[in-house]
């Protein structure tokens, strides 16, 4: 840490505690990486989480003249939310929301995801306007301070045009809540000369007629260069100014602690047609004529584009004999009924008959076609990454021209990636607002790449403004990246009238300086983010960020994206040779923050846009870092049936303990015992499992109408049993035949089960040659069970099935229970759902082979109350980390108690999960297998709708 924030960080531990603020090397150079290809190093990072720590904190960074800069999720990309200063990051404290006035208003706290706001709006039929491609990740408080919009919103939709009242704090300190008439009063006396200078920038702004119509020219487009100046010109009264200039002020002029929306209407029924054109203009002509029909979107795709995701699966042949000149639309239209749906289709269809269209098309109400014409979009951006080489950046550049020259723009633009030799760019956007991305592999190791990248910039810059009168930045926020074009795109009058506003109501420039505004020329070739090689498993990484959210260890310690970051770092490191001491320190804190903490569970992959696992990082490293257990690993796995048995005869020595000893000096001596060991003794936990009895192979009758099947119980469940005091006694192994048998199933077990496992054990802890051999000797068990793959089989716990799923034989018919009870059980079944609520977990390896919402039919047909925890994602457990790490689970569950207390039970597909389910819940988790069982009876034989396997 530099010196002078040395005082600086003594004082701010009088009001925030020392574990919130994150000096170490390793930390604030993954804390401090956002999704833009600019690299600070925060010498802090603090996470606040109230309102009264950014005002004592803002008021600090005053007294000792130290800069701030806000950050919500860092999925920005134009370098807004970076610093070499102090870094405030949200804590857990700002994902408060109220619903109002019937769901036309919606009070968002800025820590909120945009897509989870829309989930609280979805029994509304309403969203919040802003739909940014990153909407999974985004929070509320980026979306806004970047004015992001999106596919659908436009200019109608975005945070400045649906921006009901704002809560904020300024950099004086001062607090202002817009909604609220007696804050708005008692800001408007103690704060007189603000806003009359604040009046009377506006009134300045339209007495200039040159000005002012320089000014709704740029905002008849897509625009956020700059400050949002139209406010301006919008409003009079200097409060509704104040609070329109906040947005897309990219944390310069204040924090936005909540926004409350207009929300918009969420038209129930949809349809999506792909439309290919053979040259650009005529499909421009075609965005022209769509404009003023009833669309929600409108999505042109390039050739380059196209050609980029043409072998991709599910895409139709005659994409690859497209002439080069060739585009695409992708255009959605939505409506309150299917009747004005239709109406809405023909209208679309009718201003497009007299079009040359290449390929006759159709719009399709299905979802799943749908999705797979949005999924050709959004997998355009992914594709440059994905096939870009190791050390070079992507980049997306973000701008916006009148929709009647937009044909001349395409062209004009595919001119400068000619002459400046960028062969792979493609170009793709919003094409109903003229809003074009372009995207492009950027080297910046060599003087001649950044030259390159400089006359490319500077030409687009050239083109944009001075031949189009576009914008710059169209909905990407202005950042580094813009900040020297910004004077360019706005002239000298409109520069001088942003430097007014920020010294105006920043005049000490301690929020996120150089950001916007900055007098350097040259700002947007520094600081450049190196991209070197880490692993080639996940070199493709283009650091954005969308991991994030579903990661159970973000907040505890590092996330997918920031373990990147951080074994770049190493790699790059070990490779040079140089500064030994910091490599040191990295290795050795990257030990417990990016590998201890990791669980492994792959669905970050499931958000990746280019399908990284960085689990498989993880695993890889646990591989190399213990190869020299390899022996002992295979040993282990030769001898599982031993190994399961003593497994068995702990936990039946533990609940006996437990048993004579009570919860309370059971938990004090296994907790003396973990702590003198310096942790190496494993949890304890009231929610552990009692020992389970052996799975017994003769307990299977005669042939039953529903025919056979294998039934795998996973290690877990053949020896974990329900936990002590649990309503239910059975084994999960036992409850699944009865529900089987019930179902009119024969139940085959396979012989030598106690010494079967899948192999993830091993695997997780990177032991690959040991899982490799009971992953093999399972599959022969597997093979002879089922007479050589014609029955089929039945994997109790989702995690094992998922391992199973990676490699398995063609041959070989495997189901995840929950995928086998939705298919074939149900339908064999009749359900008398319980009236009482209960919680449902799905666990990441649910997730992550498509089971959520078959999971949840299956918990719906037995509970007419199904509570399914929000921003609860993988559980943390991670087969054993519960025990070793339960730091991890307990963070990832953090926020489920709350949740769930008034539910009677939960339920889930994973018996180690359900452990620390049931301990960080306060109710007790169990398999969905015994609510199904406990509420079901078989069908009567001719009501049944025979579904075979």
């Amino acid at each position: 840490m530099k010196p002078e924030f040395r005082a600086f960080h003594e004082q701010l531990q009088r009001f925030i505690p020392s574990e919130r603020l994150i000096t170490d090397p390793l930390r604030t150079l993954a804390y401090g990486t956002d999704a833009s290809f600019y690299r600070l190093i925060p010498q802090i990072v603090v996470r606040i989480e109230s309102e009264d720590e950014v005002s004592h904190l803002i008021g600090l960074a005053h007294e000792h003249a130290i800069s701030l800069t806000f950050r919500a999720s860092g999925t920005s990309l134009s370098g807004q939310a970076i610093t070499d200063s102090v870094l405030v990051q949200l804590g857990d404290g700002w994902t408060d929301y109220h619903i109002g006035d019937n769901a036309h208003t919606i009070r968002l706290q800025p820590g909120i995801i945009g897509a989870q706001a829309n989930r609280y709006l979805a029994p509304f039929q309403r969203k919040i306007g802003p739909d940014p491609a990153s909407i999974n990740a985004a929070r509320i408080g980026g979306i806004a301070a970047n004015n992001a919009s999106g596919m659908c919103c436009g200019t109608a939709q975005n945070s400045y045009r649906t921006l009901h009242s704002m809560r904020m704090v300024l950099p004086n300190g001062a607090v202002l809540d817009t909604g609220d008439a007696n804050s708005v009063a008692r800001f408007r006396e103690q704060h007189p000369a603000l806003l009359d200078s604040l009046a009377a920038l506006a009134e300045l702004t339209r007495a200039n007629p040159e000005l002012r119509q320089r000014i709704e020219h740029k905002y008849r487009l897509k625009n956020t260069t700059g400050y949002a100046l139209n406010a301006l010109i919008d409003f009079t009264d200097p409060i509704d100014i104040l609070q329109h200039l906040m947005i897309g002020s990219e944390g310069t002029l204040g924090f936005i602690a909540s926004i409350t929306y207009n929300t918009v209407p969420d038209h129930p029924h949809k349809a999506s047609a792909l439309i290919f054109f053979d040259s650009v203009r005529t499909t421009c002509e075609a965005v022209a004529r769509l404009k003023p029909t009833p669309v929600d979107a409108v999505e042109l795709m390039d050739r380059a584009g196209l050609r980029s995701v043409e072998d991709k699966p599910g895409m139709p042949g005659f994409i690859r004999e497209l002439p080069n000149d060739a585009a695409a639309l992708l255009v959605e239209t939505r409506a309150v009924s299917a009747e004005a749906l239709q109406n809405q289709i023909d209208a679309i269809e009718a201003v497009l008959a007299p079009l040359d269209i290449s390929h006759p098309y159709a719009f399709s109400t299905d979802p799943e076609a749908c999705a797979r014409y949005w999924a050709i979009r959004k997998g355009l951006f992914p594709a440059v990454g994905a096939v870009r080489d190791t050390g070079t950046t992507v980049i997306i550049e973000d701008v916006a021209f009148p929709v009647e020259r937009l044909a001349d723009a395409v062209t004009d633009l595919h001119r400068l990636f000619a002459r400046w030799d960028y062969p792979e760019a493609l170009i793709f956007g919003h094409a109903l607002e003229g809003n074009l991305h372009f995207v492009f592999t950027q080297s910046f190791e060599s003087d001649d790449a950044l030259r390159r990248y400089e006359g490319l910039m500077d030409d687009v810059a050239e083109l944009v403004v001075n031949r189009y009168d576009g914008s710059l930045k169209a909905e990407h926020g202005t950042g580094r990246n813009m900040a020297p074009y910004v004077e360019l795109e706005w002239g000298p009058e409109g520069y001088r009238l942003m430097q007014q506003i920020k010294q105006l109501l920043d005049p000490a420039g301690i929020l996120n300086p150089g950001v916007i505004l900055n007098d350097d020329p040259q700002v947007h070739l520094k600081n450049l983010k190196p991209m070197p090689a880490a692993h080639p498993l996940v070199d493709k990484c283009i650091e954005c960020g969308f991991c994030e959210p579903v990661c159970p260890s973000r907040d505890l310690t590092l996330t997918p994206r920031q373990r990147i970051v951080a074994w770049r770092e190493i790699s790059a490191l070990e490779r040079s040779g140089q500064d030994p001491d910091r490599l040191q320190q990295l290795q050795r804190d990257y030990a417990y923050q990016g590998d201890a903490t990791c669980a492994a569970c792959g669905l970050c992959s499931t958000n990746c846009p280019v399908g990284i696992n960085t689990g498989d990082l993880t695993r890889q490293i646990r591989h190399d870092r213990n190869i020299s257990r390899t022996p002992m690993a295979n040993w282990l796995a030769e001898h599982y049936g031993g190994v399961m048995h003593t497994s068995r005869l702990l936990l039946g020595a533990a609940d006996r303990t437990h048993q004579l000893l009570g919860t309370a000096r059971m938990r004090r001596l296994t907790g003396g015992v973990r702590t003198l060991s310096g942790n190496r003794v494993q949890q304890w936990t009231p929610a552990m499992p009692t020992a389970s009895p052996r799975v017994k192979i003769d307990a299977t009758p005669a042939p039953t109408p529903a025919g056979q099947v294998v039934y795998l119980p996973s290690c877990a469940s053949r020896t974990m049993g329900p936990m002590r005091g649990s309503v239910e006694t059975a084994s999960l192994a036992d409850t699944t035949v009865q529900l089987l048998h019930k179902a009119g199933f024969e139940v085959i077990l396979p012989l030598r089960l106690e010494s079967l496992c899948c192999g993830m054990p091993f695997q997780s802890k990177g032991m690959f040659e040991a899982a490799d051999l009971k992953r093999q000797e399972l599959m022969k068990q597997l093979l002879d069970a089922s007479d050589g793959g014609r029955i089929p089989i039945y994997s109790d716990t989702s995690p094992c099935s998922l391992r199973l799923q990676e490699g398995l034989p063609a041959s070989l018919q495997v189901f995840d229970s929950i995928d086998f009870l939705d298919r074939f059980v149900l339908t064999r079944l009749d359900i008398t759902p319980v009236e009482e609520p209960i919680a449902l977990h799905v666990t990441c390896s649910s997730q992550r082979q498509g089971l959520d919402t078959a999971l949840k039919r299956i918990a719906s047909a037995c509970s007419r109350d199904v509570v399914v925890p929000e921003q609860i994602t993988c559980c943390g457990f991670a087969g054993d980390k519960g025990f070793s790490t339960p730091e991890l689970n307990a963070n990832a569950l953090r926020s489920l108690k709350a949740q769930v207390r008034h539910c009677n039970g939960g339920y889930s597909t994973s018996r180690t999960c359900e452990i620390g389910l049931s301990h960080h819940s306060g109710i007790e988790y169990r398999s969905l297998v015994y609510l199904l069982n406990r509420c079901s009876r078989p069908k009567p034989e001719e009501e049944i709708a025979h579904v075979t396997p």
